[in-house]
């Protein structure tokens, strides 16, 4: 990837999205960015030749299928889409709707295939292109209390497994990118969405420890959002990017920690759970 690519980066008011917007103009890219409330995201950037601003409602396809236009109108092309929008929902599984539940779904995950089919034209018609998922690595490994999150969050990253197979023969690489915390207003109040339902006496110790704990990270994360946005330019100029980019030392240590307890577990149970073919 040049300085003459364009990308399309969703979710760009706040957060890893405002970071990497910043860093990519700051390094003479062209970027298109949207946010659900454009004089948000201008205030935010400010003004630059190379950045054009689009007000976007993720839960509206047409919306996106005329932002992704608009874009390529504007810069003639289309590189790297990076889908980041998205928000956090925690609380119990019980405690928490239908509707809310649905509501995390449409945005997290149905927004982000939105944004992909409406772009894939564009990219198709190029042969090139990099699209990133910013997943979690929560959507690896699951946190109690983050089920409905955790489950957005587990099929970004299986829907960007599948993709891949299906893009990289027409020249389109796929990322998904599985952040541990970073230093965002992420975990802040009003970024979150607490689960809706009145509360089970039954849950009070997990939902108390998820409280502390939520409080005791927020903007006291490890990460720095510029370095990671700046590892994701990086990762934009590699010629066989990875499909699973695992973003942060804590991220990391989750990850490993999980691949020995499926290892383990496995090597437990190999046994039993392989004694189901037919005997020849």
């Amino acid at each position: 990837m040049t300085q003459n690519n364009v990308w399309f980066v969703t979710g760009a008011s706040k957060g890893l999205g405002l970071a990497l917007v910043k860093k990519l103009l700051e390094q003479d890219y062209k970027v298109a960015a949207t946010s659900r409330t454009v004089e948000d995201l201008k205030k935010a950037v400010g003004l630059h030749d190379n950045f054009l601003p689009l007000q976007l409602n993720l839960l509206d396809e047409s919306d996106i299928k005329k932002a992704i236009n608009s874009a390529v109108e504007h810069f003639g092309r289309l590189d790297v889409v990076v889908n980041n929008a998205g928000y956090g929902q925690v609380g119990p599984f019980e405690e928490t709707s239908d509707e809310q539940a649905r509501k995390n779904f449409d945005v997290n995950v149905f927004g982000t295939f939105n944004v992909i089919r409406n772009s894939l034209p564009q990219l198709r018609k190029q042969k090139s292109g990099h699209i990133f998922n910013i997943s979690s690595v929560g959507g690896y490994y699951g946190y109690p209390a983050s089920s409905i999150y955790a489950s957005t969050k587990f099929a970004v990253d299986g829907m960007s497994e599948s993709l891949t197979h299906e893009l990289k023969p027409l020249g389109i690489n796929v990322t998904s990118v599985l952040p541990g915390g970073f230093r965002t207003n992420f975990l802040s109040p009003g970024s979150l969405e607490w689960a809706d339902q009145h509360p089970i006496a039954d849950y009070d110790q997990i939902r108390k420890g998820q409280e502390e704990g939520l409080g005791k990270n927020d903007k006291n994360q490890g990460g720095d959002p510029e370095k990671g946005a700046e590892v994701l330019i990086q990762i934009s100029k590699e010629a066989n990017p990875p499909l699973h980019l695992f973003l942060g030392v804590d991220a990391y240590k989750v990850a490993n920690k999980k691949i020995e307890s499926l290892q383990t577990e496995m090597e437990k149970w190999n046994d039993l759970a392989t004694s189901t073919g037919f005997d020849n």
